[in-house]
Parts: C-alpha cells; sequence; structure tokens
C-alpha cells in the first residue's frame, strides 16, 4: 500500500492529549506524540522495531528515556543551571538526575503544535513546532531571546529524515543548540553482540558529566572508528572531530554512526549535516538500547563559548533561520 498519515489513540496516565500521529506504508511505520515533546517513539522498518521505548512510556512522564527526544534550545546540562548573556545572570531549573544543574532544555515534555501532515506514493511526514512565547511562555524568563523551532519526521522506504528549522522572531540576538538523542534498540543488531561504530577522534573531558573544556584524542576506551561490540562498553560520552564521509551534497550529510548486527544481516547508519559536529554515545543502565545523539554543541556551550572554547553555540540574529537535517538509513541483506 502506498504511505497514508492518520491519528490513533493511546491512553496516556498524565491527562496528555491523547492523540498519537501513526506514518505508514506496508513495510515502515513511525508513531509520534505531539503532546509529549513531539516524540518519535516508534519507528519500525522492514519487521524490525528500531527505537527503543521504555515499558512504561504512556504511564511515567519522561520522554527523555525513550524513542527520538528533541532537545532544544540546549542539549544536555547546563553548569548548575546558570550561565551569563550579555551581562545579565540566568538561573534555569536543576532538573537532572543528581537536581545540580539543568538538563536538555525546554522542549521534551512540553506539547507541540502540528503545523504540516501528509503522505504521498514515496513518503509520509509531520511538521511539529515549538514557539516559546506561545508554547512555553513560562521559559522566556529563562532565556535571553524568544525561540522558534519546527521538526520534520520524514518516513521513507527503510529511512527516517528529520529535518529542523530554528529562527530568532525575536529583537533580541538568540543563542541556542540543538541535540536530538534517540534510542535504537540494541535487539535487532544482536543485542549486547552488535557492533557500533562513531567516526570521532576526539572527546571532551568530563567530571561529573559536564565538560572541563579540554579535548583529548579517544582512548582504547572511546575509539569507535573501527567498530567495537557493544558488551563490554559503558559510554556516555561526548565524541568529536568527526570524520564525514558525504553522500548527500545538497544537505551535506556526512556519516555519524553505524550500528550493525554482528552477521551483517542488519545495519543502521546515522547521516547529518556538519553542523552536528558532537555525538553523545550513552549506553543507558538497562543495556537495551543504545544512543548516538547527533548535537549541534557540546553539553554546557553557553557557559564554555565566553570562555572561548569552540563548543559550537550558534547564535542567531532577529529574523536568521537555520536549517539542520539527519537521516537514519537502515540496510538489509
Amino acid at each position: 500500500m502506498p504511505f497514508q498519515f492518520s491519528w490513533e489513540q493511546r491512553a496516556n496516565s498524565f491527562g496528555l492529549d491523547d492523540r498519537v500521529a501513526v506514518l505508514a506504508d506496508a513495510n515502515n511505520r513511525l508513531e509520534v506524540w505531539p503532546a509529549l515533546g513531539f516524540n518519535a517513539y516508534h519507528w519500525q522498518a522492514a519487521g524490525l522495531a528500531l527505537l527503543y521505548r521504555n515499558p512504561q512510556f504512556f504511564a511515567e512522564q519522561k520522554p527523555t528515556r525513550s524513542g527520538f527526544p528533541i532537545l532544544f534550545p540546549f542539549p544536555n546540562r547546563i553548569r548548575d543551571g546558570r550561565y551569563m548573556w550579555e551581562g545579565k545572570t540566568y538561573q534555569l531549573p536543576l532538573n537532572d538526575s543528581t537536581s545540580k544543574n539543568a538538563i536538555h532544555g525546554f522542549t521534551p515534555k512540553r506539547a507541540w503544535r502540528v503545523v504540516d501532515q501528509g503522505a504521498d506514493a514515496g513518503a509520509a511526514w509531520i511538521t511539529g513546532e515549538f514557539h516559546g512565547s506561545k508554547d512555553a511562555p513560562e521559559t522566556l524568563a529563562l532565556w535571553p531571546a524568544d525561540y522558534r523551532l519546527r521538526v520534520t519526521y520524514r518516513l521513507l522506504d527503510r529511512v527516517l529524515r528529520v529535518e529542523a528549522e530554528a529562527d530568532n522572531p525575536d529583537s533580541k540576538p538568540l543563542p541556542f543548540g540543538l541535540g536530538y538523542h534517540p534510542y535504537f534498540s540494541l535487539a535487532p543488531f544482536g543485542g549486547q553482540a552488535a557492533i557500533v561504530a562513531v567516526g570521532a577522534g576526539k572527546f571532551w573531558e568530563l567530571i561529573d558529566t559536564l565538560p572541563t573544556g579540554k579535548l583529548l584524542d579517544v582512548d582504547d576506551l572511546r575509539d569507535l572508528r573501527h567498530g567495537q561490540f557493544v558488551a563490554p562498553l559503558k559510554l556516555d560520552d561526548v565524541l568529536t572531530d568527526l570524520y564525514h564521509f558525504t553522500y548527500d551534497q545538497a544537505d551535506g550529510l556526512g556519516m555519524l554512526g553505524v550500528l550493525q548486527h554482528p552477521s551483517g544481516a542488519h545495519m543502521l547508519t546515522v547521516w547529518a549535516g556538519d553542523d552536528f559536529r558532537e555525538v553523545v554515545a550513552f549506553i543507558p543502565p538497562h543495556r537495551e538500547a543504545i544512543c548516538l545523539e547527533p548535537y549541534t554543541c557540546t553539553t554546557d556551550a553557553v557557559n564554555l563559548s565566553p570562555r572561548g572554547v569552540s563548543a559550537g553555540l550558534r547564535v542567531l540574529q532577529p529574523g536568521e533561520h537555520w536549517h539542520g537535517v539527519v537521516e537514519m538509513h537502515l540496510a538489509t541483506s
């Protein structure tokens, strides 16, 4: 059957809008929950469930532990939840697991508005928008400028394409970083026998999960350039100095990472534009998934950049736009 777009209902314990968007054809399926961060919590292709979902996803309001969380206007942590911008000090809620830092921006737990949807013979898509002053006005005092992000999930045969456009609707400069936190299920790739590869030559030195500002050459524990089995790895690292093998000149997409079954039967490749300069490699404690997270900046970039560290923080002037693309491809033999 051709691609189709529809709405279904999933009961939840939070009292949120229970409508989920379903994008599908005979061999591919994507489910997106706009009311909880516009999270694409289920992606299936060629009979394989490629994204891990917490079994309590609709019972526990923890969207950054399942599916495809979107992290904006900052990914990962801000030290002590505090930063200074143009002479003003900002204090964010301390909402990481230690209650010492701010984490993952304003978008993952809030409702997004759907502004476009559709399907044709080759694809199905849905576009969500999150505009600070409309969708989270309480955050305007926490960030230097109003912000707006549009994300389109575009489902093709064995491909999930994620298109983002950020713009500055304010009269003041907008600092931002964008990150995605996909949980790739290990089961289709052999579980702990899966092979993971990331073409990164350096990593950010972390102390208590926060970068010191120092870059180090990857060591044996973090050198994924030639692939390693998942079983011995304990990853929670920000990798950078990426080698981009480019396949799409129009979008400048380069390969960020690979997840492969040891037999070679299934392989998932992650591609992104040059602006996604960091990859967070993370294996959660349950070890049912691995996260290869494309970031446009490193953790705590809003504090590192004023120190002269090239941390990837981007600044949009009033009326400026930024566009970025990530794709994930499944190959089977």
